[in-house]
């Protein structure tokens, strides 16, 4: 195998697999990048067998053939190599040579034969989603997903195509907060989506940068307990979550009726001023609603106490209620209106925040005893 290819589009390809190669070695040949060279197209493999990914970039194939290679250590030379054009060249015994105007690379490949096949997806019935919303739905709910292992069906986003309706729904939770969000799509056939499917953190993660991208819309379908996402030349196949997700619609609370507006970016400012002295523990922030008024405070035996007024829209009874202050951070970070309502009943039951002039959106987060 021998191909000659620009630096900035090898080191794309490169820095886009680094995500999905995986770290821990148990299997050596799933740390490589799969490099396949045929009809001026390259094609990037990478897989940890939950997730993988392959993209098609240009290049000038002199020699056909495919070799597997250290993504890391790939991306490393690569980045280091001058803008010039790069050749590689894999030679019969694995061994691969790089070479970038004076400078050379000869490193250790493993053969392709031991790298994991790649699914080929069908043309299946994808849904279409533009990337920018795409990248705005994964950004409001992911921060909810819930980092314990052993809560293997709260480690991703519920994904479902709500009844009835042409309104697609993530769902995210980790049993303290929740985030969902509904958006407008184009309606497709997909017993998957309707019956609601669970993505993984990991796939979740890329499908995320594929968003960020923009251009090209996303396009999702559903293969073997697999979801496919195809963008340009671009495929993600990740494994499904197998599980059942939980009723979340019963911690979503109806009875609370307790409303305050609250301007975003003061608050979010005051609460990143109270978490300085708040328990490392439990980052509990406590917060005092009465009469337009609302007030902050924090405290910690070894450091001291703040506390902080704001000017709010309240006129419900007094109220006092403690959260966790990262937990409302993370909320308030991914809005992108000014105002956000907080819904409360009393100090033992969740709150409900929701933007103040968008129907689509709602968090949940369940109160602290401080």
């Amino acid at each position: 195998m021998n191909f000659t290819i620009e630096k900035e589009v090898f080191l794309k390809g490169l820095a886009r697999v680094q995500g999905i190669v995986e770290k821990r070695n148990t299997i050596p040949v799933l740390s490589n990048v799969l490099l396949e060279g045929a009809d001026g197209e390259l094609h990037l493999t990478a897989t940890d067998l939950e997730v993988g990914m392959k993209s098609t970039y240009p290049a000038n194939i002199r020699k056909p053939g495919k070799i597997t290679v250290s993504a890391k250590k790939l991306y490393e030379i690569i980045k280091e190599l001058p803008d010039n054009e790069i050749s590689f060249n894999a030679k019969e015994n694995c061994w691969i040579e790089v070479e970038c105007g004076k400078a050379q690379f000869n490193i250790v490949g493993l053969s392709a034969d031991e790298f994991p096949n790649f699914p080929i997806p069908d043309k299946g019935n994808f849904l279409s989603l533009a990337s920018p919303l795409c990248k705005e739905m994964i950004e409001k709910t992911f921060f909810a997903v819930s980092q314990d292992e052993s809560k293997y069906n709260l480690n991703g986003i519920f994904c479902q195509l709500k009844e009835g309706t042409n309104q697609l729904r993530l769902v995210a939770t980790d049993g303290h907060r929740l985030s969902m969000i509904d958006k407008k799509v184009e309606v497709v056939e997909s017993a998957e989506l309707s019956r609601g499917v669970i993505l993984p953190r990991k796939g979740i993660l890329e499908l995320k940068k594929l968003a960020e991208e923009g251009g090209s819309d996303i396009q999702l379908a559903f293969m073997d307990n697999n979801a496919v996402v195809s963008k340009d030349q671009s495929i993600i196949i990740m494994r499904l979550i197998d599980g059942e997700f939980p009723d979340y619609s019963r911690v979503i609370p109806e009875a609370n009726d307790n409303k305050a507006t609250i301007a975003v970016d003061p608050f979010l400012h005051a609460l990143r001023r109270m978490i300085i002295l708040s328990s490392e523990k439990n980052r509990g922030v406590k917060m005092n609603f009465n009469n337009n008024i609302l007030e902050v405070s924090s405290s910690n035996p070894e450091f001291g106490d703040a506390r902080e007024e704001l000017d709010i829209e309240y006129q419900g009874p007094e109220l006092s209620v403690g959260f966790n202050a990262r937990y409302l951070l993370d909320i308030l970070q991914v809005q992108d209106q000014d105002s956000i309502c907080m819904i409360l009943k009393d100090n033992l039951s969740p709150g409900l925040i929701k933007p103040v002039d968008e129907d689509g959106y709602l968090a949940v987060i369940m109160p602290m005893r401080l």
